[in-house]
């Protein structure tokens, strides 16, 4: 969310940067807002100082035997304006924030323009996508085939959009779950954590998930009681710090954790419903980082590397991108995207997005550290997916797939599978 009074001294400005990702910022709606806020709080403190005023000479009168009826009189109309003044103010409070609430962050300039992944701009490629003598299969056919996902068995289940792993795909799910846990906690230092999969409206609100993507939640409650599940760690993970004030010494914060992922993918049309590229329920482990703002630049480069090290560990080719200002998400100021190498469909493909969100999250969630002059300020937080487990899971079958239908896995993952090798009828070997 954004300060009403810096986003009207930018002026032009800020509407020049929100255009660029498509948002057309009306100022005069934010300015007339703001200015019957501003006279609404000068009005009642106005009031106040004269409610003060006539008390005191009601009892200097009343004191000398003085007529205080008039007095009295205008002590009731006083407190009556207050009252109106404020459930105005209350009004107009609600209006201006619910107003903040659907601007998205500012891009950064160095976003390149563009309002769609086609304008994606390429920072470096790493790893050789490998090359097949044969007609590469797809992780859906290479799964089914194998036994080890069953799409049609989730479907009887839950509908479309869900998967079934079995065998050693639940091991390997298990395992790559594992193992980006403890890449991040042993080499990256982050601190693990297990957070609630149901969360408060005021949570969603704090990271920007409500209220612009209300429709692509997942909602459920008892009674009056109403709760979400949440679409990504990110959320539980960096509200666990919403209205606090963070000691400078214990930045950056750098915390991770390992949750199922909900999403309705209301505004999908369609993509993706083959596989596990868009479902309604995965895996991922998250990564957030909370820092001061002059260090997100920094942060933000070190989660990437934090990202990027689960491909390489990995063996798997890939590519970063930095996000068009028009497709970078609400909250964010600046996105890298990693995009991994699916043979099947003989492009890359999005498997990790690592933003920083500058201050724009803590201020709606209310996260605070002590500047130099011990007075409190915003921190800037920066989230990243490493990895989500699907995902994985697909490019791993596709790119470490044989033409007798064997999966050959990289060796980083055999001591938390026991196995290296996926034969074509599913059996585990070593």
């Amino acid at each position: 969310m954004h300060d009403a009074r810096a986003l009207i001294d930018m002026g032009a400005e800020a509407v020049r940067r929100l255009a660029r990702r498509g948002y057309s910022l009306d100022l005069s709606v934010l300015e007339g807002l703001q200015s019957r806020r501003n006279q609404n709080i000068r009005s009642a403190d106005e009031l106040r100082a004269e409610s003060k005023r006539v008390a005191s000479e009601v009892q200097q009168t009343a004191k000398q035997g003085g007529d205080i009826s008039k007095l009295k009189k205008r002590a009731r109309e006083i407190k009556e304006q207050i009252r109106e003044i404020e459930v105005d103010l209350e009004k107009v409070q609600d209006e201006l924030r619910t107003f903040l609430l659907t601007i998205p962050n500012l891009p950064d300039d160095r976003s390149p323009d563009g309002d769609s992944e086609e304008f994606a701009v390429e920072v470096r490629r790493v790893g050789t996508p490998p090359s097949f003598s044969f007609t590469p299969k797809d992780h859906v056919d290479l799964g089914e085939a194998t036994g080890i996902l069953d799409f049609a068995r989730a479907t009887k289940l839950s509908g479309p959009r869900f998967a079934v792993a079995r065998g050693a795909g639940a091991a390997l799910e298990r395992a790559l779950t594992t193992f980006f846990l403890d890449l991040h906690t042993r080499r990256h230092d982050y601190v693990e954590h297990s957070v609630p999969y149901l969360v408060t409206r005021k949570t969603m609100t704090g990271t920007g998930q409500l209220p612009k993507f209300e429709e692509d939640l997942f909602r459920t409650g008892v009674a009056d009681r109403e709760l979400f599940l949440i679409p990504t760690a990110e959320v539980p993970l960096t509200n666990l710090y919403a209205d606090e004030v963070i000691p400078r010494a214990e930045l950056p914060v750098a915390i991770t954790a390992q949750t199922p992922c909900f999403r309705s993918e209301a505004g999908s049309y369609g993509r993706d419903t083959r596989g596990l590229i868009r479902q309604h329920q995965f895996t991922k482990v998250e990564m957030v980082r909370i820092c001061d703002l002059e260090e997100a630049d920094a942060e933000l480069e070190k989660m990437l590397g934090h990202a990027e090290a689960c491909l390489k560990e990995l063996g798997l080719a890939y590519r970063v991108v930095t996000l068009a200002a028009g497709d970078t998400g609400f909250s964010a100021q600046l996105t890298h995207d990693l995009e991994v190498w699916f043979p099947s469909q003989n492009t890359y493909r999005e498997i990790s997005s690592v933003s920083n969100f500058g201050t724009f999250q803590a201020r709606r969630a209310n996260i605070r550290t002590r500047g130099t002059d011990g007075k409190p300020t915003l921190v800037a937080t920066l989230n990243g997916s490493g990895l989500p487990v699907g995902r994985t899971l697909a490019a791993l079958l596709e790119q470490c797939q044989h033409e007798d239908g064997s999966i050959v896995l990289p060796e980083s993952l055999v001591p938390y599978l026991g196995f290296r090798r996926v034969s074509a009828d599913g059996t585990p070997e070593a």
